[in-house]
């Protein structure tokens, strides 16, 4: 039978309790709880009492450093302990004692063998004590802090934690916890903008993907001396929208014989240099509407840009168009040009004039080839938008014949290129997509935008095979080397087999394939989200902003709409008999930046 005797203060498992009872087994009482029976050996006794209510259990002051000094080396119990710290032993004063035991900064045991520690151990556990006293305060002000958006710059760098997952670099926060925050990209990204830790129009998905954001910095070799034609006394067009910074392209016409000259970036880019493979580990530039991220050193351009040195080197590409549009007579030259620059507005004024007229001729006749050969014709709104000094400028691209103009020429030139190499037996890039399940000649928008969800994505691969949006049995990109990793590999190819080198065989063209496509892929999704970003921040930056949309598709009261002004795709709640290619008016009424979502409310 237990020597305990109700009314004794005992511990049980960390907390004081009362005995009430002795029987078979202990009844005791704990403060704010139920009676609880327990067994003998669940308790440990602090004091026989008699204690008749926990309530008497109050703190108590003594001289506790005095005693742990005069206790050094020695053992003592709690009754000892308590008349030498409390100068008594009462219930009251052996729970004080007990406290002291289980704090552990001076003493350690049990009631029955009482040790005081070792003074290097007192101190360092005082200075733990005192550092995370300090801490935790500094983490309540910081808590304090965030929800009161005030937050000063020494918080940055525990916000980086916050920022990590806005980037996708890790799942967990601490801070996002502790405020009860779902941990996810758009939540992290939501608070990072209401603390002010990112600027208002932050822009995270280049980060948040992964993207590498430097400037390439290479070392860029000269120009090598060799044997160019000579084509300077043929008047040559690099034709671009206004502010392109890379002309990689440019058209000449010689008698009946088209030229499309493009920037001869593999005289200067070598396979598996350190430019080739920095290039192809990027994939392409990246185009942001604040920026560019080049994949090549920007040095590259400004020697081989075409027109922006009195004399530009050139890969040209020269060949015939037949009366039914057919590829003929296909030559490739490494050349020297004298490019003029112009902006495909100018160009529209100068459709008329020499050499403009007779390549806008042979370019419909081009077309109508295509054209009967399945190749589908999209129209959809277009938009250039850029940031300028902070401020979002959306301006729709126009429909300028120019612009087909040059597109079928580059086209022309990249079916030239893909005939050639397969006659010459050159692994290649190919550009390729499958036919859609149905073929349709759609005119209007809702048309279009429905017959483009038939269309697979373009596919790069090392045969050849149709590309069946541009109704074309093979086609490869091969006029912009400055921008597409994919362009300059074929140029690369074309350059080894006209130095009469051994060319990269199909096993290595598909491995760089491979690897330039992850860099492709990861740039698309980065400059589409960024597009997105950027438009919300222009209607957040024009709140009175209204707009006419047209409605593409719609089923019941829900609806999909196309805003031409803006170049942007929304979904909403219409009611009423719209239909189809029907206008109506909106206006925003909800933006979510972090969650890249808007939401449109329609006025009248």
């Amino acid at each position: 039978m237990s020597k305990l005797t109700a009314g004794a203060l005992v511990l049980y498992k960390i907390r004081p309790a009362r005995v009430v009872e002795v029987a078979d087994k202990i009844t005791i009482e704990l403060e704010g709880a139920k009676n609880k029976r327990v067994r003998d050996k669940d308790v440990m006794l602090l004091h026989p009492g008699p204690l008749s209510s926990l309530n008497q259990l109050t703190p108590q002051t003594g001289e506790v450093e005095e005693n742990w000094e005069l206790l050094e080396g020695a053992e003592t119990d709690i009754k000892e302990l308590s008349e030498l710290v409390f100068g008594d032993y009462t219930p009251a004063m052996a729970w004080a004692t007990w406290q002291l035991v289980a704090e552990g900064i001076y003493f350690e045991g049990d009631p029955q063998s009482i040790r005081p520690r070792a003074s290097a151990l007192v101190e360092s556990e005082i200075a733990a004590r005192e550092q995370k006293a300090i801490e935790e305060e500094a983490w309540r002000s910081f808590m304090q802090r965030l929800r009161t958006e005030t937050i000063v710059e020494e918080d940055r760098k525990a916000l980086g934690e916050v920022e990590a997952v806005a980037l996708e670099k890790r799942e967990k926060s601490r801070i996002l916890q502790a405020m009860e925050i779902p941990e996810t990209p758009v939540n992290a990204h939501r608070l990072l903008i209401k603390t002010g830790y990112w600027p208002a129009n932050e822009n995270p998905y280049p980060r948040r993907m992964g993207i590498d954001e430097t400037i390439p910095g290479h070392e860029v070799p000269v120009l090598p001396d060799e044997v160019r034609l000579d084509l300077t006394h043929l008047p040559a067009y690099a034709i671009d929208d206004e502010d392109n910074q890379d002309p990689d392209d440019a058209i000449s016409l010689d008698g009946e014989r088209i030229w499309v000259h493009v920037a001869d970036v593999a005289a200067l880019v070598e396979p598996d240099c350190d430019m080739d493979l920095d290039a192809r580990a990027r994939g392409a530039n990246l185009y942001l509407p604040d920026r560019v991220i080049p994949m090549l050193p920007p040095a590259v351009t400004d020697q081989l840009g075409l027109g922006l040195q009195e004399r530009s080197p050139a890969l040209s590409i020269g060949f015939r168009l037949s009366e039914q549009g057919e590829i003929e007579d296909i030559g490739v030259h490494p050349s020297w040009l004298k490019v003029k620059r112009i902006s495909y507005a100018e160009a529209d004024q100068r459709l008329h004039e020499m050499p403009f007229a007779p390549l806008l001729t042979k370019s419909q006749i081009y077309r109508q080839r295509r054209k009967a050969a399945g190749a589908a014709s999209i129209q959809l709104p277009e938009v250039k938008l850029k940031v300028r000094e902070g401020n979002v400028e959306i301006e729709p691209l126009p429909r300028l014949e120019s612009r087909e103009m040059i597109t079928d020429l580059m086209l022309m030139a990249g079916e030239g290129i893909a005939d050639y190499c397969q006659i010459n037996e050159i692994p290649i890039p190919f550009a390729t997509q499958a036919p859609p399940e149905e073929r349709n000649e759609p005119e209007d928008m809702a048309g279009m935008y429905a017959y483009r969800r038939f269309f697979k994505p373009t596919r790069v691969k090392t045969q050849p095979e149709p590309h069946s949006g541009l109704g074309l049995t093979a086609y490869t990109r091969a006029t912009s080397p400055l921008r597409r990793y994919s362009d300059l590999l074929t140029h690369q190819q074309l350059r080894a087999h006209l130095k009469g080198d051994k060319v990269l065989d199909i096993h290595a063209i598909s491995e760089r394939i491979a690897q330039s496509e992850m860099g492709s892929m990861a740039n698309r999704k980065t400059e589409r989200v960024s597009n997105n970003h950027w438009r919300l921040i222009y209607l957040l930056n024009n709140p009175e902003w209204q707009g006419e949309a047209v409605i593409v598709a719609r089923e019941g009261e829900r609806a999909t709409v196309l805003l031409p002004s803006i170049g942007m795709e929304s979904r909403l709640r219409i009611k009423g008999d719209a239909g189809l290619n029907d206008h109506v008016r909106l206006k925003p009424r909800e933006i979510d930046l972090p969650d890249l979502s808007c939401y449109f409310r329609v006025l009248g």
